[in-house]
């Protein structure tokens, strides 16, 4: 079986393998309601949101992913759980982070690094 890791690409290229990705679907609406106090609702868009971690990364592979996804947009392929097939889409990245573990012959080791993907 193929690890969800295995699927992502960015601009082509795989990352490492999430240890948890959740994938969001997101409707965006404009919402007002009329002077029957009924609500009118008009779907503009419907955008996904792709919330990934990793427990541990090396500097190398942290400094590869964080470099990634540097560009102000680029291409993910990734499962979608509401289509059920591999989707390929525009995104930005959001607030990234990592944590340090610890300090040890003059390398940084780094855990809990966190982004979400947001769809343009």
């Amino acid at each position: 079986m193929t690890e969800v890791g295995d699927l992502i690409k960015i601009d082509g290229v795989q990352i490492p393998t999430p240890s948890s990705y959740t994938a969001g679907v997101m409707d965006l609406s404009k919402a007002e309601r009329n002077a029957r106090g009924t609500i009118i609702i008009e779907r503009i868009a419907t955008k996904r949101k792709l919330e990934l971690t990793w427990n541990y990364l090396d500097k190398d592979r942290l400094s590869r992913l964080l470099q990634a996804v540097s560009p102000v947009f680029f291409t993910v392929e990734y499962p979608d759980p509401q289509d059920g097939t591999m989707r390929t889409g525009t995104f930005y990245v959001g607030d990234r982070k990592a944590g340090a573990i610890d300090y040890q012959n003059g390398v940084v080791r780094w855990k809990d690094v966190a982004f979400n993907l947001i769809e343009r």
